[in-house]
């Protein structure tokens, strides 16, 4: 027998802001929010709605490629799906559940230890907690027991291995470098399969020091490599024969041929890769090529008969053993031949030196509150997954030595914070690329940030001077950037979060936001008990109180605040601890006089001595609200420069049109002045209501005879929201034929674009509709139904327009004749 099995690793690093909780708006994912979301629009989701097409390329299936291969999710990534990306995440756990069908009950699914972190690099008790975490957050989606996990960048040593044994874990997969040697299980002598030499079309298995053993596949290095770095995703016959090319006559067991690649390489790496490994799976299958298996049901039919010995302190993506995660080894992206990562060996002893500080602190503090501190660490994950009163209650009833106070029990929350996000900074990604500087590696630094805001509120002592004497000591490739502390002032000291500055941004945001007497502020709640707002003219001056607790730790403050808004950007706000009703009263009373009297400095002196040195501005705010209103506040602006220079194409329009016909070339300052004029009238037509499409052809085509310069990228992905805001109400109602109507003729404005529309989720939807609702409107057409006829006739159409093929449903019910 021939099997095959695919595994995709799908991640991506945690990009959370440690005090909020959520993805702020990253500017380099345009026009995503943010990298998470543009890589599930381009990957994840694809995956599980990928496309098979006919010689036409017509689209006749749409497949989950997770319920056909092997897959894991890191759980970071599956939290962020879960609220952002729902569909995906629904699809993604559906796959796990059909692969159980088909694959004789075992689940495509592997887990993943907790937040990618390099398992050799880190002591027992975070691999211990890692590895917990991990299967917890697997069994609480997946509602299963995982069989196999995924190590990041398969990094393993002997220890992580028992820690997996001990904790259930069957399987894992490693690369085949990783093997050191083999040997039929009762020989005596090992045979050396260092440098990759190990057939990695059998399963292994590795006795531990511990008395236990786990197996172990080694992936086709080879065919991997092809996959991911040697385009061998342009055509999905040849991935099949290449996958096919891997089975060889000369054995004489049943071999599995499988290979293990970044998820994101399917689709993200290669566009439409997903659809390539879709074909090449239905190939195999359809011409009886091989057997489609994942790794569980493997190992149930065909238990390991050798033993291996695996290399220790080894990855896949380094070449060097660990060492890209520690220390200046050689390895890159390869983008930036004239830098260097000397950065990596004092960014991790920086974090080494806060880890070490703060463990002995916390068992200390933690033992005088809960039965065992890290027994308390590892059962946090349930609390993690559930914020829930009843999930709090139950880990202190499970844990803790005695009742505890508010007080107590908001210092353990800390505590428990603290050790999360100190695995947090040892997320692999930190050291992965090229500088000091990247997103990945600031984000690594803004969780060490966390950690050393909460050690101080804990346990008093000043930590962060000492830490940034460690993290100067990483230098920047930019000299711009300059070192880790320079680094850490300007991309983490900014972002550091307390209940204050939650309460400015409050303050600020609550002059463009109508807030309710309860707020949910990420992961903050606000519960209002006065607020005033004063206007005139464009001055506004707001006060009020209100009480903010975070949903993390339950920490809580009662805050009073003021803010005046002179318009624009401009306006200034202080927050402060409530000081009782006659000092509030007073306030209240003084400003809003104040303000009455248009005595502006006088608001503002009041304000500064109300509020002492917690003084705020538009730079307090978070920054996807900072983003929002700076958006508002410029919106007028930018309309008026519109307005402008439409009046400008507008005026020249007819010169431009004559130079276009006599084939001369048109000045550059007219054709940027149509270019942003035009931009700006196609984004509005294509939120217009009701949609003109005649006025959108009439808009591309002035763009195309003036030579103006469109914004592909915006456009395309304004009109794809408007066209799917359409398909929504076919969607809703698909045998509405004027829904099918509209939906049709805004499609047609494909036939101009000068980009290429993205129409995944409307072709989803009509797939669905072909499935669901067109076998039965079929039938009805057979009976005579005119109108069933008609919309057919309309479905049809549709088809064509986001290359669909339809056909009758079955062969027998073919009309006999059009009706019309």
């Amino acid at each position: 027998m021939k099997y095959i099995c695919i595994h995709q690793h799908c991640y991506q690093p945690p990009r959370e802001n440690p005090w909020l909780e959520k993805i702020e708006i990253q500017e380099s994912a345009y026009p995503y929010h943010d990298w998470n979301e543009r890589i599930n629009a381009e990957c994840y989701a694809p995956n599980t709605a990928s496309r098979m097409l006919d010689d036409r390329h017509q689209i006749t299936k749409i497949v989950n490629n997770y319920a056909s291969t092997s897959f894991n999710f890191g759980p970071t990534l599956l939290s962020w799906a879960e609220g952002a990306a729902p569909e995906a995440y629904r699809s993604i756990l559906a796959a796990d559940r059909q692969s159980r069908q088909r694959f004789s009950g075992h689940g495509s699914a592997l887990a993943q230890v907790f937040n990618h972190m390099i398992m050799p690099l880190a002591s027992r008790r975070d691999k211990y907690t890692q590895v917990k975490w991990g299967i917890a957050d697997f069994v609480a989606r997946f509602e299963r027991a995982p069989e196999g996990m995924w190590l990041p960048e398969t990094a393993v040593d002997l220890e992580t291995l028992e820690v997996l044994a001990e904790l259930g874990v069957k399987f894992t997969v490693l690369s085949p470098y990783q093997a050191r040697s083999v040997r039929k299980i009762g020989d005596e002598s090992w045979r050396d399969v260092s440098g990759g030499q190990i057939d990695p079309t059998r399963a292994y298995v590795h006795r531990l020091r511990t008395g236990a053993s786990i197996d172990i596949f080694f992936y086709d290095g080879p065919v991997s490599q092809a996959v991911a770095f040697e385009r061998l995703l342009d055509s999905g016959e040849r991935f099949a024969n290449r996958l096919m090319s891997a089975f060889s006559d000369a054995r004489d067991w049943d071999q599995l041929v499988h290979i293990a690649t970044d998820g994101e390489t399917y689709g993200h790496h290669h566009r439409y890769g997903e659809m390539a490994l879709a074909y090449a799976l239905d190939h195999i299958e359809r011409c009886g090529l091989a057997r489609l298996t994942n790794y569980g049901e493997y190992l149930e039919q065909h238990p390991p008969l050798h033993e291996v010995r695996i290399v220790e302190n080894t990855a896949w993506s380094c070449v060097h053993g660990v060492g890209r995660w520690k220390e200046s080894c050689g390895c890159n992206t390869g983008a930036h031949s004239d830098w260097n990562q000397n950065w990596r060996k004092p960014l991790r002893e920086a974090l080494d030196w806060l880890r070490d500080l703060i463990t002995p602190q916390f068992e200390s503090a933690a033992g005088r509150l809960v039965h065992e501190p890290w027994a308390a660490r590892d059962a946090y994950i349930d609390v993690l997954l559930d914020h829930s009163e009843t999930s709090r209650l139950k880990f202190l009833r499970d844990h803790t030595l005695k009742p505890l106070s508010r007080n107590q029990e908001v210092r353990l929350w800390k505590m428990l914070e603290m050790m999360r996000h100190a695995m947090l900074m040892y997320t692999s990604c930190g050291w992965f690329f090229d500088d000091l500087s990247g997103i990945e590696t600031i984000q690594v630094i803004q969780y060490a940030g966390r950690v050393v805001q909460l050690a101080e509120e804990l346990f008093g002592a000043p930590v962060e001077a000492t830490f940034l004497e460690h993290l100067s000591k990483a230098v920047s490739n930019i000299p711009e950037q300059g070192d880790g502390a320079r680094i850490y002032a300007r991309f983490v000291k900014p972002n550091i979060v307390d209940l204050e500055k939650l309460g400015a941004h409050y303050a600020i945001s609550s002059l463009f936001e109508n807030y309710t007497e309860e707020t949910q502020i990420y992961c903050y709640s606000a519960q209002r008990t006065d607020y005033r707002l004063i206007e005139a003219g464009k001055l506004r001056l707001a006060l009020g109180r209100a009480a903010f607790t975070s949903s993390i730790t339950q920490e809580w403050k009662d805050l009073a605040f003021g803010v005046l808004h002179f318009g624009d950007h401009n306006l200034t706000g202080g927050v402060r601890q409530f000081q009782g009703d006659e000092a509030y009263q007073e306030l209240v009373t003084q400003a809003g006089d104040a303000f009455y009297r248009a005595d502006v400095p006088e608001v503002i002196r009041l304000i500064d001595r109300g509020f002492g040195t917690n003084i705020y501005s538009l730079k307090s705010l978070f920054r996807d609200e900072q983003r929002n209103l700076v958006d508002r506040i410029l919106k007028t602006t930018i309309e008026e420069a519109e307005s402008a220079y439409r009046g400008v194409y507008e005026h020249h329009a007819p010169l431009m049109r004559f130079l276009h016909g006599l084939k001369l070339p048109t000045p550059r300052v007219f054709q940027h002045a149509a270019g942003v004029a035009l931009n700006a009238m196609l984004r509005k037509a294509f939120d217009a209501r009701p949609f003109d499409v005649e006025r959108v052809r009439t808009l591309l085509d002035e763009a195309r005879v003036a030579g103006a310069e469109l914004d592909s990228t915006t456009l395309e992905y304004t009109l794809r929201k408007r066209i799917e805001r359409i398909s929504d109400r076919f969607d809703a109602d698909p045998k509405d034929r004027k829904a099918v109507e509209q939906l049709t003729e805004a499609l047609a404005l494909q036939d101009v674009l000068p980009f290429q529309l993205v129409l995944w989720s409307v072709q989803n939807k009509c797939y669905e509709v072909l499935q669901s609702t067109f076998p039965e409107m079929w039938r009805r057409a057979q009976t005579g139904d005119v109108d069933a006829a008609r919309w057919i006739e309309k479905f049809r159409a549709l088809g064509r327009r986001v290359n669909l093929k339809i056909e009758a449903p079955e062969p027998s019910l073919r009309p006999t004749r059009r009706l019309n």
